[in-house]
C-alpha cells in the first residue's frame, strides 16, 4: 500500500515549525540543504540497504514525509518545476518504485534518495529550460557544440571516448581491456559529444586545477557523459540505472566525470578536492555517484565561463 501526502500537511508542518533561515543572495541556501540531506540519510539508513522488504520501505517514506517539510528542505523544494508537494509525491514513488541494480550508482535506497535530493538544486536551477527530446534535438541544437571540433583542433584539456558504433569497434574494445584492463576506464563511452559552451569552459578549468594538484604523471581529467536526450535519458532508467528525471544532462548543464579510475594513480583525492572547491564557491553542484561524479553548472557561474569559452576556445567552433 502506498503512503499518501495528506493535503494539508505541508501547510500544518510548516507552521508548527522554525522560519525558514535567511537565504544566500543568490537563492536558498544550499549549504544548509546540502547538510539537512546528510541529516536525513543517517536517519533513513536504518530503513534501507541491500534485501530491504516492504516494510523497510513504509517506514522510509515516513521518515521522508516528516522530514522534508523542515525549512531547509522546502527552501529547495519549492522552488522546483514541480513545487514541495509534487516533488515528495515523485521521490515517494521511486521509493515505492526503488529495486537494487549491479547498473545502478544507487547502492541502496538511501542512495537513491541521496541522488534524488541533491538533483533538485539543479531541478530548481535548470527546470524551467526546455530539454532536448530527441538525438535529433540534440545533434542540430544552436546552443550546443560539437566537442570533436574542439578535440581535432587540440583545444580540449581533457579526455573522452565515444561509444563503439559498430561490431568491430566493440570487438577491439573487448580485446584493449582484456589485454590493458587498467590502461582507460571501465565505461561505455559517451553517445552523445555535445555540451554548452559554459560547461565546456567548466570542465577545461576543472581539468586545469587537477593537473595542478593531482601527483606528477596523472592522465588528463576523463568525463564520461555530457548532454543526453530525455529519451536516452528515460532508456538508461529502463536498464536500471539512476537517472533521474528531470536531468541537467538533458538541458546540457552537466556532465559526468570519471572518479575510480584516477586511484591507481592516487589521484581520486585530489579531484574530488577540485570539484568540492568549485561546488564551495557556488559554480556547481556536485553528486558522488561512485565510480563517477555528476557535475552541473550553476547559473551564477554562467557569465564568467561565457568569457572563458570566448577567449580560449571560440577558434575551434569555426
Amino acid at each position: 500500500m502506498s503512503t499518501r501526502i495528506p493535503a494539508n500537511a505541508v501547510k500544518n508542518e510548516q507552521r508548527k515549525r522554525l522560519p525558514t533561515p535567511r537565504p544566500a543572495d543568490n537563492g536558498p541556501d544550499l549549504v544548509a540543504y546540502r547538510e539537512a540531506v546528510e541529516s536525513l540519510l543517517i536517519e533513513l539508513a536504518g530503513h534501507s540497504g541491500q534485501g530491504f522488504d516492504p516494510g523497510d520501505t513504509t517506514k522510509a517514506e515516513t521518515v521522508l514525509i516528516e522530514r522534508l517539510v523542515e525549512p531547509n528542505f522546502t527552501a529547495v523544494l519549492s522552488v522546483t518545476p514541480r513545487g514541495l508537494t509534487g516533488t515528495m509525491e515523485w521521490l515517494l514513488k521511486e521509493v515505492r518504485n526503488y529495486k537494487p541494480s549491479t547498473r545502478s550508482s544507487a547502492a541502496d535506497l538511501a542512495a537513491q534518495v541521496r541522488i534524488f535530493l541533491l538533483a533538485q538544486v539543479e531541478a530548481m536551477w535548470w527546470g524551467q529550460t526546455t530539454p532536448f527530446a530527441t538525438t535529433t534535438d540534440v545533434t542540430t541544437s544552436p546552443d550546443l557544440i560539437d566537442i570533436e571540433k574542439l578535440r581535432r583542433a587540440g583545444l580540449l584539456p581533457f579526455r573522452y571516448r565515444r561509444q563503439p558504433k559498430t561490431f568491430a569497434t566493440r570487438a577491439m574494445r573487448a580485446v584493449a581491456r582484456r589485454v590493458a584492463p587498467d590502461r582507460w576506464p571501465r565505461t561505455a563511452g559517451m553517445r552523445f559529444t555535445y555540451s554548452r559552451p559554459e560547461t565546456i569552459a567548466l570542465l577545461g578549468q576543472v581539468a586545469a586545477d587537477f593537473q595542478r594538484q593531482a601527483p606528477h604523471g596523472t592522465p588528463a581529467l576523463w568525463v564520461t557523459s555530457m548532454t543526453r536526450s530525455v529519451r536516452h535519458q528515460q532508456h538508461l532508467r529502463d536498464l536500471g540505472y539512476a537517472a533521474m528525471s528531470p536531468s541537467a544532462h538533458c538541458v546540457g548543464w552537466a556532465v559526468d566525470v570519471e572518479m575510480a579510475w584516477f586511484e591507481r594513480f592516487s589521484a581520486r583525492t585530489a579531484l574530488e578536492k577540485v570539484l568540492l572547491e568549485r561546488q564551495t564557491a557556488g559554480d556547481v553542484n556536485v553528486i558522488d555517484e561512485g565510480q563517477a561524479w555528476h557535475v552541473c553548472v550553476s547559473p551564477v557561474a554562467v557569465a564568467e565561463l561565457q568569457r572563458e569559452f570566448a577567449t580560449r576556445y571560440e577558434t575551434g567552433r569555426r
